[in-house]
């Protein structure tokens, strides 16, 4: 049976027999689909339909609206001028739904995953308030430099216990935050990840800016990733194409948070990026259409689509797209007005 039937079938197949057979109950999977959609999510050979059948549920995670929520946090001034801000960040065990009817039990900040970003100016003072109200101890470490006990190391912050962490952001560049307590491996694959973007002091070129962070869920606890997404939800970009304009430079901070393989990647199709390794410089980039990142590793990625119509991105590992790494840039030419309706919004007749 083994070598007929994958685990990856099994992962798709339980998704739409979870109710009849209990093997959803097996994989920590829900029943959420009807026996007739079996038929249709195995036999669907459309490149434009993703392979789960159904949506997952917006209410309390927006994988569109997640692209461009950036948190600069509460500011104020210090006394000699300098830019605080503040930020709130709480560990909270919470399921989540991965795919269509897959559900995941998941450790995040703030109730979601990956958890807020945030965001800030080279210089600025960092003042995150992290509470854990988790069922297991849990630490934030960010990367980019900071003092050694800001490190997010040690203390680690019991159930219950609070803990500051105050820095200044630098260097500019994108970065990530994570939880760091043993064993590290669960505690990043449960969901305590989040972006940190530090911007230059100047920032950076007008673009239309979007967070990518490529993650994996292990449902069933064997080790090995059944669900693949950027953004968490798989396929979700896929039934959702990302609206951009023809032309318009598009800039994705791009993060690797997957845990239990050694790589993930993204490649662009019908166009090619600049790519800034770590967003730490501004000038000296590489022109590709797919990069490989290991855990941890992110980069900028600047475009410009040259033609309408839909532009898929997706990792080029053949089993993550499949797997529900997959999505759409929907590229559509600007709307110029006519000059009549023009003069008509200026008060002008024709």
């Amino acid at each position: 049976m083994a070598a007929l039937f994958s685990r990856r079938d099994w992962f798709k197949l339980s998704a739409v027999l979870a109710g009849a057979s209990g093997i959803g109950a097996a994989l920590g999977l829900r029943p959420r689909r009807a026996a007739g959609e079996a038929r249709e999510l195995l036999q669907s050979h459309d490149p434009n339909a993703a392979t789960a059948v159904g949506e997952v549920s917006t209410e309390d995670f927006d994988p569109v609206a997640f692209l461009t929520e950036f948190d600069y946090g509460r500011v104020s001034r210090l006394a000699d001028g300098q830019t605080l801000r503040e930020y709130e960040i709480v560990a909270v065990d919470k399921e989540i739904e991965v795919a269509p009817g897959v559900y995941f039990a998941a450790w995040t900040y703030n109730g979601q995953v990956p958890g807020p970003t945030i965001r800030c100016t080279e210089g600025d003072r960092l003042r995150v308030r992290f509470t854990n109200s988790g069922s297991h101890p849990h630490t934030i470490h960010f990367h980019g430099l900071h003092p050694p006990e800001m490190d997010g190391i040690l203390p680690v912050v019991m159930p219950g216990d609070s803990f500051v962490y105050e820095f200044d952001a630098r260097p500019f560049g994108l970065h990530l935050y994570h939880c760091h307590s043993m064993p590290l491996k669960r505690h990043i694959h449960k969901g305590l990840y989040g972006a940190f973007i530090v911007d230059p002091p100047a920032g950076r070129p007008e673009a239309r800016e979007l967070l990518m962070i490529m993650n994996g869920f292990d449902t069933n606890f064997d080790g090995d990733n059944e669900v693949y997404a950027v953004n968490t939800a798989a396929f979700h970009y896929q039934r959702h194409p990302i609206q951009v304009e023809v032309g318009e430079t598009v800039r994705v901070y791009l993060i690797n948070a997957t845990e239990f393989d050694p790589v993930n990647s993204f490649h662009l199709h019908a166009g090619m990026f600049r790519l800034y390794r770590t967003g730490t410089e501004l000038t000296r980039y590489e022109l590709t259409d797919t990069v490989m990142l290991c855990q941890g590793e992110r980069h900028i990625l600047e475009f410009e689509l040259e033609n309408p119509g839909l532009h898929m991105f997706h990792a080029h590992q053949s089993e993550f797209a499949e797997l529900g790494w997959m999505g759409f840039f929907d590229a559509r030419r600007p709307i110029v007005a006519s000059a009549g309706s023009r003069r008509a919004r200026q008060g002008g007749g024709s």
